[in-house]
């Protein structure tokens, strides 16, 4: 499930690190636990939808090597990463 453009720009314009930022690691990994955030709620619903299912297997995937970047980059900027989107590893 994709996130609505005006949710995207309020979650881009929170977590940008600078102005005009969307590439940054912070910024990515939050679109990322949106999209997440969101297709758990679908699947509390629709238990059997597969096929959406390996799409989320593949945002938590992609979201675990942005973390593993960030944190090989700045642990403190990890430990805060983690602390804010409420991530447990």
């Amino acid at each position: 499930m994709s996130i609505a453009a005006e949710r995207k720009a309020e979650v881009i314009k929170t977590n940008a690190v600078k102005a005009g930022d969307t590439g940054s690691p912070e910024v990515q990994i939050a679109i990322l636990s949106e999209r997440i955030a969101n297709l758990t709620a679908h699947f509390k619903t629709h238990t059997k939808d597969n096929h959406s299912r390996r799409g989320l297997l593949k945002l938590v995937s992609t979201r675990r090597s942005l973390l593993d970047y960030v944190k090989k980059k700045d642990e403190a900027r990890y430990k805060a990463l983690l602390e804010k989107h409420g991530i447990r590893r």
